[in-house]
């Protein structure tokens, strides 16, 4: 083995990408001393977008501060690549659930920091934004990050406020006339890898607002309120549909609101990510190619790390080995066709996950060691 490129998602809620590179790495080169590992960390949007990112491409973090989701004032930051022209911004960094940790509330939370983060990037150079729109503790449909920018939301007393999940019923009007003009010519692009629409049973409160705090009245009184905001979306933007668009319910609703009023197109992440670090690039050459993610079922081979991955592995005729916490083996039947060599379950006994979660790192450094050893027997 000569060169192995490693593209892992990360392991939820138990090993970061970052972290599964650097195992799998230490791995190999106990048993390939001689080979050259390439790490290329992906992250879906969320937390550590910016440091998957920085990993794979040259480029600096730039530390601001900027309003937090309780519109107090927080450290934040975003990458910068490219030269200075294209920066990374995680909203999670200004609007993360981790933020709020024991008093969640995403009827009162707002993206305005994210809105702000855009800016100081662009007072900075930068002319292309990529917004990962993953790990929101906020149902605010964007209207923070929006006011942030110069569009004013008024009530009925022609008064502009900043709309949280909780009053966006009280939006009577939208005004895009005093918008930033720094964001003319502007290039943003926002990642989303989740096709929930804005509102109703699978929409933003229904599906992603009880894992930030709501309660089942909350959900209701949150869907409810998105549904009027939404009726107001298409009405301003005149985008009949933008509020059933897949992705608008990503991020609290962030999604509807960057597509809606700036013509932000709600794209994969994982083909912008590989597309961005010129992810052909680094793939040449290589004699193997290793992704993964906590779980590989079918929504895996739907737009996801894997699914993207496996497509550039197809292409190049590059061998692709997943490595996954577990496999839903009834939903993988056509994985092979694309592009797939082998799909590796690192759990080494059945336990349930509260349990085997535990164990992760010692289980991923195993089935590593093993592969390659495997590999190495082959070839000699």
């Amino acid at each position: 083995m000569n060169k192995i490129v490693l593209v892992p998602d990360s392991f939820k809620g138990t090993l970061s990408a970052i972290k599964i590179c650097d195992i799998i790495n230490e791995e190999i080169i106990k048993v390939f001393p001689e080979c050259r590992v390439v790490p290329t960390p992906i992250a879906d949007g969320g937390e550590g977008t910016v440091d998957s990112f920085l990993v794979s491409v040259k480029g600096r973090k730039v530390f601001t501060e900027v309003t937090g989701p309780y519109f107090e004032r927080v450290n934040s930051y975003y990458g910068i690549i490219d030269g200075g022209k294209t920066a990374i911004i995680e909203m999670s960094a200004a609007a993360g659930l981790p933020m709020v940790s024991g008093h969640e509330n995403p009827s009162a939370t707002t993206t305005y920091g994210v809105g702000e983060l855009i800016l100081h990037a662009v007072n900075s150079g930068a002319k292309k934004i990529i917004i990962g729109l993953g790990g929101s503790c906020t149902n605010d449909g964007g209207c923070g990050l929006l006011a942030a920018l110069g569009i004013r939301f008024l009530n009925k007393n022609s008064e502009s406020f900043i709309p949280v999940g909780g009053t966006l019923n009280e939006i009577v009007d939208i005004d895009t006339e005093q918008k930033d003009k720094r964001l003319s010519g502007l290039d943003i692009n926002a990642m989303c890898d989740v096709t929930n629409p804005l509102y109703g049973p699978k929409g933003a409160a229904h599906i992603f607002a009880p894992q930030k705090g709501a309660g089942e009245e909350m959900v209701k009184m949150l869907d409810n309120n998105l549904r009027i905001f939404g009726d107001l979306l298409e009405k301003i933007s005149m985008k009949t549909g933008v509020t059933k668009l897949p992705g608008a319910g990503a991020a609290g609703g962030l999604g509807a609101g960057l597509n809606a009023l700036l013509d932000v197109p709600l794209v994969s992440g994982i083909e912008l990510i590989l597309e961005t670090i010129k992810f052909d690039n680094i793939i040449e050459n290589a004699d193997l190619i290793i992704t993964g993610e906590g779980q590989i079922d079918g929504q895996s081979l739907e737009g996801k790390v894997i699914f993207g991955v496996s497509k550039y592995a197809k292409n190049n005729a590059i061998p692709l080995c997943v490595i996954a916490g577990q496999a839903i083996d009834d939903q993988l039947d056509n994985a092979y066709d694309h592009g797939i060599s082998g799909i590796f379950t690192i759990n080494r006994k059945a336990a349930p996950y509260c349990e085997s979660k535990y164990y992760a790192e010692e289980n991923l450094r195993f089935t590593i060691r093993n592969i390659m050893t495997f590999i190495k027997a082959i070839k000699n």
